[in-house]
């Protein structure tokens, strides 16, 4: 992912965001997108193969268009157990954030993985404490 230039101030807020929702890792790319990047941490396999690829347990986070009001377009995904999602489907809505999918990614898989994907135009913080209250339940 190319890193490009960005305010010492869309910087520190890339760094806030990132450091709210726990990012393993975070760039900011041209636009300028912050991009926060967490890996799941759980057991599962594919075609009876275990597993343990980013592809598959990953959660994205991301903000742009930052306005001079402070709000953002931002966005957000994770992978999941099936069985928890009406759970994060709740809680997401609860914070007002809009769920846009909800879906899988593969076949063959153990246990059955999902994945949800979300919008909201928010102040990247204040987004990132929506999300981080989310999906603490998955630990």
């Amino acid at each position: 992912m190319e890193t490009a230039k960005a305010s010492p101030a869309f910087t520190r807020l890339c760094n806030q965001f990132s450091a709210i929702l726990g990012g393993t890792e975070h760039t900011i790319t041209k636009g300028p997108v912050c991009f926060v990047t967490r890996n799941r941490k759980f057991n599962a396999s594919i075609l009876r193969r275990r597993t343990t690829s980013p592809l598959v347990r990953y959660q994205l986070f991301s903000f742009e268009s930052l306005d001079r009001s402070g709000r953002a377009l931002c966005l957000g995904e994770t992978a999941l157990f099936q069985n928890q999602v009406n759970r994060l489907l709740t809680n997401l809505r609860k914070n007002r954030i809009i769920v846009t999918a909800v879906h899988n990614h593969w076949l063959n898989e153990n246990p059955r993985l999902m994945y949800i994907h979300w919008e909201s135009i928010d102040n990247p913080v204040e987004f990132a404490r929506k999300v981080k209250r989310s999906i603490a339940f998955l630990g």
